[in-house]
């Protein structure tokens, strides 16, 4: 029995190791270009490229409405004079709609885009999606951009509760760093 045991879960060892996960996309790294994205907003098309000379925080997160992503989402939003003293944009993507994010703009009064990736491509890109209960969502991710589009910093599985503060710090020292350049 033990030998049937061992047979069955070396195999599925091997199976699961072995095939690509449909899920398992890896984080473009430190230093690569930022991949570019056009998607939609609540408030109209975004292009990631159209920030080019700005800094940028691209956040991916599971849900509109959601505990966490609320608290992300607030902390983002009460922080934007900081991002703006920071010539930095901040962009939140998810795989929800646009109706969603309309809704979830106007309920919990942010006014920072938040991007519909309904295809899930750009989530794929970043190497951001996660499985939740059988279904395909972002993870909670973010990358700083910097103003010549390379990606300068990688956060993953970020804590809603203190992640834009966190940014903020990061950005002050890739500043300085970039300033004594």
């Amino acid at each position: 029995m033990r030998l049937v045991f061992f047979i069955v879960a070396a195999g599925m060892f091997a199976v699961t190791n072995l095939l690509p996960s449909a899920f398992a996309s890896e984080t473009p790294a430190v230093g690569a270009s930022a991949p570019d994205f056009t998607l939609p907003s609540q408030d109209g098309t975004v292009s990631l490229k159209d920030y080019r000379g700005k800094w940028v925080v691209v956040y991916f997160y599971p849900r509109d409405q959601t505990q966490g992503c609320t608290i992300e989402a607030h902390n983002f939003q009460r922080d934007q004079p900081q991002y703006g003293q920071r010539s930095a944009v901040v962009l939140g993507v998810s795989v929800d709609t646009v109706d969603s994010h309309k809704a979830f703009c106007a309920k919990e009064g942010l006014n920072f885009k938040l991007l519909a990736d309904t295809e899930h491509k750009v989530v794929k890109e970043y190497g951001s999606t996660m499985e939740y209960k059988g279904v395909e969502i972002a993870a909670r991710n973010t990358f700083i951009v910097d103003p010549q589009g390379k990606i300068v910093r990688v956060y993953t599985n970020v804590d809603p509760n203190k992640h834009s503060a966190e940014v903020l710090a990061a950005l002050d020292d890739l500043q300085k760093g970039t300033a004594t350049k």
